[in-house]
């Protein structure tokens, strides 16, 4: 891949927050590729904490696309689509945060990976310093 290289990744609707059980979808391109200048892309929708203690991470879902088998080609947007689970919810604690996205790392022939994300909230919790105590 060259330095201008990016990924765009768009969630359908525009969207920036789902409720359980809804259906997330999208897709994502790659910019400034060469034909051949990727040997895979991988998408996770995931889940990660941020704040005091471990961070977690859990993925919820995950495609792997490989130029060998024809289904990393960055001529053209890559769809993606899955039912959101119940939990957890995303939360804007003042300790702890859990944080929802779609994330696409992609494997270039040359060069290092790139990796980007696009966040979106699962559910509508207010954050802590506005929760009634």
């Amino acid at each position: 891949m060259m330095n201008g290289s990016s990924i765009a990744i768009r969630l359908d609707g525009d969207r920036r927050t789902y409720e359980p059980g809804e259906t997330l979808s999208g897709e994502y391109s790659l910019l400034g590729v060469g034909r051949n200048g990727v040997k895979a892309a991988e998408v996770s929708v995931l889940w990660y904490t941020e704040g005091k203690g471990d961070e977690d991470l859990t993925v919820h879902q995950f495609w792997r696309f490989d130029a060998d088998e024809g289904t990393a080609d960055p001529g053209r947007d890559h769809r993606f689509e899955t039912t959101l689970p119940a939990s957890p919810l995303s939360y804007d604690g003042m300790i702890l945060k859990i944080r929802w996205c779609v994330r696409v790392r992609v494997f270039p022939t040359n060069g290092k990976q790139i990796v980007e994300q696009k966040d979106f909230r699962l559910g509508n919790v207010p954050p802590a310093e506005d929760a009634e105590l």
